[in-house]
């Protein structure tokens, strides 16, 4: 019976997170775009991190918009995507 209690107990917290995931949206501040085709190589990199549905890339304003999983991704490594593609990034407001 107590394996049975414990197995249930499992099940449920099991089901239970997925619940705690967010769906989240950062904005990034890309200064190095300086031509109006690194918003390719950008939204590219940005695309290819795992939780990341939606990406746009504003060129005129040296921004890339990502929404994504924060159960599965973080800002830092949003990020740390963008630098390996040569374009660092730092999420808006904040200063590097």
């Amino acid at each position: 019976m107590k394996i049975a209690s414990k197995l249930s107990a499992l099940l449920i917290l099991t089901a239970a997170i997925p619940a705690l995931a967010a769906t989240k949206t950062v904005t990034l501040d890309v200064p190095s775009m300086t031509c109006p085709v690194c918003p390719i190589t950008v939204k590219k990199a940005l695309t290819a991190v795992s939780g990341v549905s939606k990406v746009d890339v504003v060129y005129a304003k040296r921004v890339a918009v990502v929404t994504y999983d924060d159960a599965k991704t973080t800002v830092s490594a949003l990020t740390k995507a963008t630098a390996n593609a040569g374009y660092p990034a730092t999420p808006e407001g904040k200063v590097q």
